[in-house]
């Protein structure tokens, strides 16, 4: 019994795996319920703390390169009041206090509340953190958690979200991914939506921070800026960039010697993670070009195997909206991105899901499972051979390229992105216009579980699920250096244990 349960288990996990690499499928599902529009500004989703000058917005972002320290940020809408956070081990008492610091702004005729940020350092890691903001009866308590230590075999989860908005589709997709178990949001762009309002209003701001502070406040969100939080209106007499993204979400950016809070690395747990801005200047010599070329240098795949860089704007794209937008980017990055074996490159901006092909699963000791998969499967791919003048005109095979999966899917009231290219790119192994998030277990050094959960009319459901194998420790001399000691994917129970 115990044999034939296995099988029927390892059957399972083939038809996974099958679904996870082949290549060329284009879901046919179709949303029927939640029309994208955003939710109204009385509903109980946007309350307002009670108590005078009750901090709101509460939010957390990894405050270090090394997951030590937290940004607290929040704001108070009638005056400054105190900028501390007070926190400590146990519910209740807090026996340490960091201080921060207070700003605002003003947007055309909308002015801010009073916006705080307070540095949080010294933590210790894999322990759990109660903080309190605000004075009095206004008072507010919370709690986050810290990562577990530098370390390559280091399990963590994340949660991937991009273009969230504030529609009942984007608490729809805050209410799963809260059941989900994720840790961290790595968030890929387009926050609030509120440039859509007249004026880019921002009373949406506010009511988006309102809105997501349910997830915010209890753990850290690496933040992306994506092409909505531009607000770059000179008729308005704003002719600045990014400008309320800027003073309400603030990044640890000097931490990784980044010139910019727009484009910075973190490293948490057994991954390191680089976020890019596709709407501040990246081509050769800018800042950016810079600090990317350097910050490559400065990854140790012995430490931090999982190499993750975050955009906006997708490189790889088969959907009719926004196009091609992210080939700019990729002349510039991509090159970089298969010299130094990026494992995955998640992005927001198109409002659907697309994962492109990994053959990375095959393992010679499951041979006789995946040889079947792998007359399935395709290949990762790059374009980095491609000129104006020679080269290969089409992405080829490159295994050291990698996996490109667009999130734009949060929920916003732009609505879904529903026109795929026809034919379906050979790169391109799953897409579908639904809402949804995602989720990325690392389990190791060496394999990771991802999978895209789509609402579903309301429902959780994984649409797409795919194991990784890690692009560093794909090398055979490494391989075998795992064997005595560290876990490695040797039989089919080890590959049932990731699910």
């Amino acid at each position: 019994m115990k044999g034939w349960g296995l099988l029927l288990l390892s059957l399972h996990v083939i038809s996974c795996l099958v679904s996870g690499v082949a290549s060329g499928h284009t879901s046919s599902y179709v949303r029927t319920e939640f029309p994208s529009t955003d939710i109204p500004l009385e509903s109980e989703w946007f309350a307002i703390p009670k108590g005078y000058n009750a901090p709101q917005q509460v939010h957390i972002t990894q405050g270090d390169y090394d997951g030590k320290a937290v940004i607290v940020s929040w704001v108070t809408p009638e005056e400054p009041g105190p900028s501390e956070v007070f926190y400590g081990k146990k519910e209740k008492q807090y026996d340490q206090k960091s201080e921060g610091t207070t700003t605002n702004y003003t947007f055309y005729d909308y002015k801010s509340g009073y916006i705080h940020h307070c540095l949080v350092d010294g933590l210790e890691y894999n322990t759990k953190y109660y903080y309190k903001i605000g004075s009095g009866d206004s008072a507010r308590e919370f709690w986050f958690e810290t990562p577990p230590a530098i370390d390559p075999d280091a399990s963590y989860t994340f949660g991937i979200i991009g273009d969230l908005g504030q529609t009942f589709n984007s608490l729809s997709t805050l209410q799963h991914y809260e059941k989900t178990g994720g840790q961290t949001v790595l968030f890929v762009g387009d926050l609030s939506y509120a440039d859509r309002y007249k004026h880019d209003d921002g009373i949406r701001w506010d009511s988006w921070g309102r809105l997501v502070e349910r997830s915010t406040a209890y753990q850290p969100w690496i933040w992306n800026a994506g092409n909505h939080e531009i607000e770059y209106r000179p008729d308005l007499g704003e002719t600045s960039t990014f400008k309320p993204y800027l003073h309400r979400y603030m990044t640890p950016y000097l931490a990784s010697k980044s010139s910019s809070p727009m484009w910075y690395a973190v490293r948490r747990a057994s991954a390191h993670i680089i976020v890019l801005s596709s709407y501040s200047p990246f081509v050769k010599y800018t800042p950016q070009w810079w600090w990317l070329k350097n910050e490559f240098k400065r990854v140790d795949r012995e430490k931090t195997p999982w190499l993750i860089v975050l955009m906006h704007s997708p490189m790889y794209n088969s959907n009719e909206a926004h196009y091609m937008e992210g080939e700019s980017m990729r002349a510039a990055f991509e090159k970089w991105f298969v010299k130094y074996k990026v494992d995955l490159v998640f992005a927001g901006h198109v409002h659907a899901y697309e994962r492109s092909v990994s053959s990375s699963i095959q393992h010679s000791v499951l041979h006789w499972i995946f040889r079947a998969v792998d007359m399935l499967s395709m290949y990762r791919i790059s374009n980095v051979n491609y000129n104006i003048t020679s080269g290969n005109r089409y992405p080829v095979p490159d295994k050291s390229a990698p996996v490109y999966i667009t999130v734009g899917d949060g929920g916003n009231q732009e609505g879904l992105a529903s026109r795929f290219n026809d034919p379906q790119p050979d790169y391109s192994a799953f897409r579908e216009a639904s809402y949804g998030h995602s989720i990325l277990q690392l389990k190791n050094r060496t394999h990771a579980v991802y999978r895209w959960n789509r609402n579903d009319d309301g429902n959780n459901v994984p649409a797409d699920t795919v194991v990784f194998h890690n692009q560093y420790w794909t090398s055979s001399t490494r391989r075998r250096r795992l064997k005595k000691n560290h876990f490695h994917l040797e039989n089919l129970e080890d590959l049932i244990s990731l699910f």
